[in-house]
């Protein structure tokens, strides 16, 4: 397959911090690359570096074929760029962002209506041309960031956890559309920070306090676990029951999920004896189930790793 984004030894350093600490990875065409990872821990830096927003202390990146650094201009032509704050003027209408970025992509003439055409279509805004930008919805706001970003069909499209607020009704569009186009052989390099949204992805890259941490699809990525006993407890007082579970060599973490508290074991019978335990203390536990590792499960497991080091 053809390679359409390689970084390699990426770097960023603000004094002493390292923002991002030697990041490498290949992307291919028409892949979904999920880029995961706790607030502050490198995400927005690195997509600000890959689309030339921000030079980096050391490194190199190829967006298909060029270099993102040596030759930012020729780069910025074959990307699509959506910011985490939808980069909409909402004072102006509908139609004229994007005129707007018509005018900024340098559509050629003969190809704006279809062009307009074809982003109402696939963001669903048909309709909505003469409402003022600020008076949208955030889902719709969001549909029409996204055919902005695409307005000049770029071959690599960067997302900068594009569905954060967003709804889930619109969150599932979203989605829908971004697959679209990823079978059409765009390449989507997307930052999210919603673990149900990183199994729509290829593959995946964990970065933690600047570093990769992990790499792979989906499912490579929950199998990590898949031997590590996993369980879910259901109980009226999630926050009593957290402070009851002291870890050690047999409960190795714990933390929330949802109103439930799942906990990693070194064992089923430690697990057994943990249940025997709480209950002794006067936690009611209303259920307490082995559970198959979530994306959740293994972001969190691996990030308390590195907190531990």
């Amino acid at each position: 397959m053809e390679e359409k984004i390689v970084v390699k030894g990426l770097k960023k350093h603000f004094g002493d911090f390292k923002a991002v600490d030697d990041v490498s990875f290949s992307i291919e065409k028409g892949e979904i690359f999920g880029f995961l990872g706790p607030n502050g821990a490198g995400k927005s830096t690195t997509i600000k570096m890959l689309t030339g927003l921000l030079l980096p202390t050391e490194g190199k990146a190829l967006i298909n074929g060029e270099s993102v650094f040596k030759d930012p201009e020729k780069v910025r032509e074959n990307i699509g760029y959506m910011a985490q704050k939808f980069s909409l003027y909402d004072d102006l209408k509908v139609q004229e962002n994007i005129d707007f970025y018509t005018g900024i992509y340098g559509i050629e003439r003969s190809l704006i209506k279809e062009r307009h055409d074809w982003i109402k279509e696939i963001s669903g805004i048909k309709g909505f041309e003469e409402r003022k930008t600020g008076d949208l919805s955030l889902g719709l706001k969001q549909r029409l960031a996204l055919g902005c970003a695409i307005m000049h069909k770029p071959p690599v499209l960067f997302l900068d956890e594009p569905t954060s607020g967003v709804d889930p009704v619109s969150r599932a569009r979203f989605w829908e559309t971004i697959n679209d186009l990823a079978h059409d052989g765009t390449t989507i390099f997307i930052t999210t920070h919603y673990m149900d949204e990183a199994d729509y992805c290829n593959r995946l890259s964990l970065i933690y306090n600047g570093k990769i941490i992990a790499n792979g699809s989906p499912g490579q990525l929950k199998e990590m676990l898949a031997d590590t006993p996993i369980f879910e407890i259901k109980t009226d007082d999630a926050v009593s029951l957290m402070k009851k579970i002291e870890l050690g060599k047999e409960i190795l973490e714990k933390y929330y999920f949802g109103q439930h508290v799942h906990i990693v074991a070194s064992s089923t019978e430690a697990a057994d004896d943990l249940r025997e335990s709480l209950i002794k203390v006067g936690i009611n536990i209303k259920s307490m189930d082995r559970i198959d590792a979530t994306l959740e499960n293994v972001f969190v497991s691996l990030v308390h790793r590195e907190r531990e080091k």
